[in-house]
């Protein structure tokens, strides 16, 4: 887009009801609104999507029929059209995260219904994606039956330095650590976490040396030490995301961090918030800041937007994108919006600057 002010995000969706599958929306910083919502792709489930760090491809989660894996589109970074280029999908049900690295040669999914882990290679001239190249079955579970009787593979990301894969699985509460070599993954290391904590997501600090894990079942963010030698990690604390007086349903969902490193934020369905922490720059270690309601039901995600002076919440069973100004002294979140109508979002992402 020609006018720096605005940027163009998409929100992946569950198409069981109105949505019809990736729509994409426009930020405009000088306004401090969203606006113009429209259908990007029509597909199956596109619960989760990630773009390509240069802009120019967008992949997605997609179901297919009985059949589940990934779909490559091509971005017009003026216009924010999507135009398909290919999809790749086996026998089952689809994968609930995706990612690619920063050079756009490999992408990894990660199946919650499955529990498996799954790597594609990416062809360099039009950004289409080969049959995967890796599928690690993980084995398993945990304590709590009901939803820990098998592995439960959350999300799949790349560490700072892309030399490793690193895979959050909430149904046997571990961090597994695969080396990456030519898109083919081999497990190196792996991280246990408190039995039925239920770790969903994952992001590192930018100082590459710490990451945080939000925890779905038992709702704290993990703090942790990372080895960029070995790919292994070291849990330094646990903070809970809610308040200690509220006993009805919670599950956590998604957990993002500011560029600057000083905050890291933390959505809770049920409560249905984002709880805002500051950062020790030393430790790694975390301070409650706030918390701060997103104005519906079950937010799913949320994400900063490119100047991060902004976020956009998605609540999932209000079906509604909600925008926050953030303040980038403090971290604190204050509401701007909270009309704005899309059927049954999930993820939230933007084209970057």
């Amino acid at each position: 887009m020609a006018d720096n002010s605005k940027f163009i995000g998409y929100i992946g969706t569950y198409t069981k009801g109105d949505s019809k599958g990736i729509y994409k929306f426009t930020l405009d910083t000088k306004e401090g609104k969203l606006s113009e919502v429209t259908e990007a792709a029509v597909l199956d489930n596109p619960t989760y999507v990630t773009v390509s760090e240069d802009n120019q491809s967008l992949y997605a989660v997609v179901k297919k029929g009985e059949l589940g894996g990934v779909a490559a589109y091509a971005v017009n970074s003026e216009t924010g059209d999507l135009t398909t280029l290919n999809n790749q999908v086996t026998e089952g049900a689809s994968p609930c995260h995706v990612s690619v690295d920063s050079k756009n040669r490999t992408v990894v999914t990660g199946n919650y219904h499955k529990g498996t882990v799954e790597s594609y290679l990416i062809n360099k001239e039009n950004g289409t994606v080969n049959p995967a190249v890796s599928v690690i079955q993980h084995e398993g579970s945990g304590p709590n039956q009901e939803r820990q009787e098998k592995p439960h593979v959350h999300y799949t990301g790349f560490t700072p330095d892309e030399k490793y894969v690193a895979v959050v699985d909430l149904g046997i509460d571990k961090l597994v650590t695969y080396e990456l070599n030519n898109s083919e993954l081999t497990e190196v290391n792996s991280l246990s976490t408190s039995p039925g904590s239920g770790p969903r997501h994952l992001v590192f600090h930018p100082n590459g040396k710490y990451a945080y894990i939000m925890t779905e079942l038992s709702s704290e963010v993990l703090v942790l030490a990372y080895n960029s030698e070995d790919g292994s990690f070291k849990e330094l604390q646990a903070v809970s995301t809610i308040p200690e007086d509220f006993t009805e349903n919670n599950q956590g969902s998604a957990i993002h961090i500011s560029s600057d490193g000083r905050f890291v934020y933390a959505a809770n369905r049920g409560h249905d918030s984002i709880a805002v922490f500051s950062v020790n720059e030393a430790s790694g270690e975390l301070t409650f800041v706030d918390r701060t309601s997103t104005e519906g039901n079950w937010p799913r995600d949320f994400v900063l937007d490119p100047t991060e002076k902004f976020v956009v919440a998605s609540n999932q069973d209000s079906s509604s994108l909600v925008l926050f100004s953030r303040d980038e002294a403090t971290g604190k979140l204050t509401l701007l919006d909270s009309t704005v109508s899309v059927p049954d979002p999930v993820c939230v992402k933007f084209l970057t600057v």
